[in-house]
């Protein structure tokens, strides 16, 4: 349990709430304890003696203590609920809040659908679990207690039999729980690997229908959902027996009152009421056992999910501010890259970057060229400090961006990432992400130099036009070019363009160039390119290989002493032109 008291703290600020249910709670509890007892003095006073006075004012008193009990108990409820509902609100947001503070690293180990389980179906657990708390925690133990003291004041000659029972009750409920507690573990991980499916399919479903495998989904899906429906029903079956258990307990307890005081009865050593009474006090005693068994498997099934929330508050950031961390900054645009090695495992694996070095200067346009996996998104994420270099050091303007702030740093870097990420909402806002209270005039003049005005006003209402889900009303090209006008409108003093023209065409790509040698003047700019045609103009390119730097250079110096370069160039451009 000790997760689930970790997140105790939650509760803390509606302890008034907390406090005042269980008061509630006891109210009704005392009101439905005197029920049999009123039963009693129907049937042994008021029956017996053909007193209907009697019997009408005893059954008045039951109404109303029933109605006492009621309000109590529905009371109860509202504040439980009030208390449940803040609880499960307040821990949303504190683990999204969490999940916004994580670097790339650890949303790599903790997948979408891992999240998504833990912000919704573990924190619903929970609620379920601290509510069964608030109502049943106080309630059972009440009845039990109650229930046993009265059912001995009652008759106690037959007060051996619930504490021959209990004990037999309380082995199979310690037996079920310890049997279960692993079960609905896997449950929940059984339910991620479902939730991690279906995201990858909804996300990818256009990749799907375009290579017709539907099917192969369905098969996946359907093996996902096979596995959680089997834990599930194993789980379920187990804490099945539970019920069936305490009823046959029950219906024995049952028959053993009736046989034993059936013969005192016989004898005159007890009245009818008397048996009555006590059978609806062992019932209630057996039944307030049964509901404390429901309330331990569902804290062991809470406290699964628990643990999987807390396993997400207590994790790190890998990438986090370094004390004292400069927040006053304005970048001159130098960076360099000192002797950096970057592995994503750490220390352990084969590194993605070996030992890379290289400057560049301010207002240069750096371009990187290489094949697939060669390590240039790896390289321009460790500017902003998505990840943080295994050795050696990435400086700006001479400073460590280790230094930096990391708001700070990266509000001094523009970057449209290798995957086009739009929201919903409309255009303008996604162009405005990164400065929510930018101009319309910049915004304009940041979608022209993306090349994106155009396109934009042609559509049904411009910049108000609101995007589907990721932009699906979009092509390719039009989310780019977005992307970019995004880290434009920023105007910062570096700008990442990580492959983010893949999807443009030659002549708009070329258009953007032309814009971004204005808008980019004075400022560092590094540039991820598949096709050369977009380098020839950088400043330095780089050519990685293998995660090294295997050239540097001009596009005229390259193509004089790199063979690498002059490969590709030729694959692309070359077709037997003379290199000059």
């Amino acid at each position: 349990m000790n997760a689930g008291l970790k997140l105790a703290k939650f509760i803390k600020p509606y302890w008034r709430w907390v406090l005042i249910a269980p008061v509630l709670m006891t109210l009704e509890v005392a009101m439905d304890l005197m029920q049999p007892r009123m039963v009693e003095r129907i049937v042994d006073e008021g029956i017996a003696r053909l007193d209907l006075n009697l019997v009408l004012q005893t059954g008045l008193l039951m109404f109303g203590l029933a109605v006492i009990g009621a309000l109590g108990g529905m009371s109860n409820g509202i504040f439980a609920e009030l208390t449940v509902q803040t609880f499960g609100a307040d821990l949303r947001e504190t683990l999204f809040r969490k999940v916004q503070t994580f670097s790339f690293g650890n949303l790599d180990e903790l997948e979408t659908g891992q999240l998504i389980t833990r912000l919704t179906n573990d924190v619903t657990q929970v609620q379920e679990a601290l509510l069964m708390i608030l109502r049943i925690l106080v309630r059972a133990p009440l009845l039990l207690i109650g229930s046993l003291i009265m059912a001995i004041i009652t008759s106690p000659q037959l007060a051996f039999l619930p504490l021959v029972l209990m004990p037999i009750e309380l082995a199979a409920v310690v037996w079920i729980v310890n049997k279960a507690t692993p079960l609905f573990t896997i449950v929940q991980e059984k339910l991620d690997a479902l939730n991690q499916v279906m995201q990858e399919n909804l996300a990818g479903v256009r990749v799907v229908k375009a290579f017709v495998r539907a099917r192969h989904e369905n098969e996946r899906f359907g093996t996902a959902n096979t596995n959680l429906t089997d834990q599930s029903v194993r789980a379920m079956r187990t804490v099945a027996i539970m019920p069936a258990f305490m009823m046959l307990t029950m219906n024995l307890g049952i028959v053993a009152v009736l046989w034993f005081g059936g013969m005192r009865v016989t004898a005159g050593e007890m009245q009818m009421g008397q048996i009555i009474a006590f059978i609806n006090y062992l019932m209630t005693t057996l039944f307030s056992l049964m509901m404390v068994s429901q309330l331990v498997i569902q804290l062991a099934r809470a406290e699964a999910s628990a643990k999987r929330i807390q396993e997400v508050l207590e994790s790190q950031p890998k990438v986090q501010n370094q004390p004292n961390a400069l927040t006053d900054f304005k970048s001159q645009g130098r960076i360099a890259f000192e002797n950096v090695t970057f592995n994503y495992n750490g220390a352990d694996g084969d590194p993605v970057l070996k030992g890379v070095s290289f400057v560049a200067e301010p207002g240069q346009t750096v371009a990187l060229l290489g094949t697939t996996g060669a390590g240039k998104s790896s390289l321009v994420h460790l500017i902003p400090r998505f990840y943080d270099v295994t050795s050696g050091c990435v400086t700006i303007d001479g400073r460590d961006v280790r230094d930096f702030d990391l708001a700070t740093l990266r509000r001094e870097i523009g970057i449209a990432l290798q995957e086009t990420v739009l929201f919903s909402g409309s255009i303008r806002d996604n162009i405005r992400y990164g400065r929510p209270d930018a101009p319309d005039e910049e915004v304009t003049a940041a979608a022209q130099a993306a090349q994106a005005h155009e396109f934009i006003l042609s559509m049904s209402d411009g910049y108000d036009t609101v995007l589907g889900q990721r932009g699906v009303n979009l092509s390719g090209g039009q989310k780019q070019r977005i992307a970019i006008a995004r880290a434009l409108l920023l105007k910062p003093s570096i700008l990442i363009l990580d492959d983010s023209t893949s999807a443009v065409d030659v002549e708009t790509e070329t258009k953007i160039q032309t814009a971004l040698e204005t808008i980019m003047k004075n400022r560092t700019s590094f540039v991820i390119a598949q096709r050369i045609s977009t380098v020839l103009n950088a400043d330095k390119i780089l050519v990685l290989d293998d995660g090294q730097i295997a050239a540097e250079g001009t596009h005229r110096e390259l193509l004089a002493n790199s063979p690498i370069y002059r490969e590709i160039y030729d694959s692309q451009l070359g077709n037997g032109v003379n290199h000059d």
